[in-house]
């Protein structure tokens, strides 16, 4: 199934497909030719609103966030722990215009980009693209959904613990602040709580 020339991370993005749909061959070759690995260093960006959002990007290894700037300050949207596609907000109707996210590693990082181009080849040549877009689709609204709801509890520790449910990768790998920006509340808050939170559980033990 796989040429000579496909990389580590192309032969992850493929598995990844092909857990999703059946890939054919003409659709791996495709890959294998028009995506390139990305190696970012920790804290540096992988894309800013100064760049063309010309890519969707396979996370093999590492941690990257999404994020915008507001008065100056960071707010954290999503975070990719890894296996999974990833790609700075986009407006289908006018592709030209830069995302207003920025893309950052949160640790060194290995990533496959996926230019826009070829996935639009890959709709128009392989009916599997149909399918495995499809099911993608669905998995990133739904964790959309979840950040959604997310937002709009309007209790802090409900938030977090919330968010404790739901991303226990993030409660244990995460930078304070990129936790405290993505919920919503000061760094004083939040440590405030993750310190309740700890005497409540010694105090029931």
């Amino acid at each position: 199934m796989f040429t000579q020339k496909a990389t580590t991370p192309q032969i992850e993005l493929i598995r990844y497909f092909n857990s999703i749909y059946p890939v054919t061959q003409g659709f791996i070759d495709e890959i294998v030719t028009k995506t390139f690995s990305v190696n970012v260093k920790k804290n540096k960006f992988l894309l800013s609103p100064l760049e063309p959002n010309n890519y969707l990007f396979f996370v093999n290894s590492g941690i990257v966030r999404g994020f915008i700037k507001e008065e100056g300050k960071d707010i954290s949207t999503w975070f990719s722990f890894g296996k999974e596609i990833i790609g700075a907000f986009r407006d289908p109707g006018n592709t030209i215009k830069p995302s207003i996210e920025y893309l950052q590693a949160l640790e060194d990082s290995e990533l496959l980009a996926i230019p826009y181009d070829l996935i639009d080849q890959l709709y128009l040549q392989f009916p599997e693209t149909n399918i495995i877009s499809r099911k993608i689709f669905a998995m990133q609204y739904h964790q959309a959904s979840e950040r959604s709801i997310l937002a709009r509890i309007p209790s802090a520790q409900k938030r977090y613990e919330r968010f404790i449910e739901i991303s226990p990768l993030g409660v244990t790998q995460l930078p304070l602040k990129c936790i405290a920006s993505y919920l919503g509340m000061r760094m004083e808050t939040l440590s405030r709580i993750r310190n309740k939170i700890v005497r409540s559980k010694k105090d029931a033990a």
